[in-house]
């Protein structure tokens, strides 16, 4: 994020698109979490982790893992989480 607040996407936009921030949910009671594995050494290890936790707290996780860190999520992927998941958690570590 810019000092400014803008967000901008990673995936080379030639120009900038404006996009509303969703509302911050009051808490993940009844709602399905994805957890996104971008391919990273170690991301798995904070996601296990991550899942552990949330299970212990009756959270619903689905769990993702992108090919490649060089590239985005594939279209199906990215396809899954909307039509599955209320929030996304992407894990990443060296």
């Amino acid at each position: 994020m810019n000092p400014d607040g803008t967000l901008l996407d990673p995936t080379s936009e030639i120009e900038v698109v404006g996009r509303a921030r969703l509302p911050k949910p009051k808490s993940l009671d009844g709602l399905t979490v994805a957890l996104l594995d971008i391919s990273k050494p170690r991301g798995d290890i904070f996601l296990d982790r991550l899942a552990e936790l949330m299970d212990d707290r009756g959270i619903t996780v689905r769990r993702y893992r992108k090919p490649s860190v060089a590239w985005p999520a594939p279209v199906e992927i990215q396809q899954a989480i909307a039509e599955e998941c209320d929030i996304v958690v992407e894990g990443l570590a060296d």
